[in-house]
């Protein structure tokens, strides 16, 4: 009999959902910064073997929206409550589990399988974590509870695992081959992205987007023009930096990370523009792929 089914990763920011992701998936599907926000989309993951096939979700780290960029990050978030087979809820050693309550409350409601993950356990200690367990479990009572390290990989094996168990008969949802749900263009700009979250201080990275121009494969490489928008003309001229020195810097060390992801050898081009208030403005959150909807 063939398994099949979504199994979406949720949580506050920074709580290390992406670096678990790309554990499950075996691939750097998600960017991981040590940077909150980080995820702003839902990007699925798919493992296959012959019978089974999981669809990973990764997802934006639940907050209070201050903006409609926060408010489409947060409805990403909601739509995996929706149709998930299992969920993992993903908190720390260190997090007050009291921290956004409202999802909890709905995660708590929840009639299908939740996976309780307690991140980072290498950072903690046997008589602390026993005090974690207690307290999430007096929230969520039915959840299963399990201890891993992302990071270290550890407890990723056996909660893989419970997951092939808790996965429902189904057939596969999508072609066997199929890595992500994702096109070419969205990695390229999410790891340009990237790089603008490692280099850059501040609100310069929440502020920026990157919108793939061009990408076109050739036998031996692949020629790639990314405009990254910013909302100010101040933050242009840090983005571009001294006698572009930033830029050089921002577009050589993703032309390698491309490199590496795509194996093959890439020719980048990158502009910077305005776009005034691109975050607050609905039609253009539609334009760079913020639609839950869609």
């Amino acid at each position: 009999m063939h398994k099949a089914g979504f199994v979406n990763i949720v949580g506050n920011p920074n709580v290390g959902k992406s670096t678990l992701m790309n554990r499950l998936v075996g691939e750097r599907i998600s960017i991981a910064t040590f940077k909150a926000q980080t995820t702003r989309h839902r990007i699925m993951g798919i493992v296959n073997t012959e019978d089974s096939q999981i669809v990973f979700s990764d997802t934006p780290g639940v907050l209070k929206p201050n903006y409609k960029l926060q408010e489409s990050m947060l409805a990403f978030s909601e739509s995996a409550l929706a149709d998930a087979d299992v969920l993992l809820y993903v908190t720390d050693v260190v997090e007050s589990p009291e921290k956004n309550k409202d999802f909890l409350d709905k995660v708590a409601k929840m009639t299908i399988p939740v996976l309780l993950l307690i991140n980072k356990i290498d950072q903690s200690d046997q008589k602390t974590l026993g005090s974690v367990v207690e307290k999430w479990h007096s929230l969520l009572p039915n959840a299963e509870i399990l201890p891993i390290s992302a990071q270290a990989n550890f407890g990723v094996d056996m909660l893989m695992k419970r997951i092939r168990e808790l996965l429902p008969d189904s057939p596969p949802y999508f072609d066997k081959e199929q890595l992500t749900d994702k096109p070419a263009k969205f990695f390229v700009s999410e790891i340009i992205r990237e790089k603008i979250l490692l280099y850059y201080d501040k609100e310069i990275p929440y502020s920026v987007e990157v919108s793939v121009e061009r990408f076109k494969e050739e036998e031996k490489i692949i020629r790639i023009n990314a405009v990254i928008y910013v909302e100010r003309d101040s933050q242009k001229g840090i983005i571009i930096g001294h006698q572009g020195v930033a830029l050089k810097k921002v577009s050589s060390e993703a032309r390698k990370a491309l490199e590496r992801f795509f194996d093959k050898k890439i020719y980048l081009e990158t502009f910077v523009k305005v776009d005034k208030d691109w975050r607050s403005n609905q039609k253009e959150l539609n334009h760079f792929g913020y639609n839950p909807d869609m």
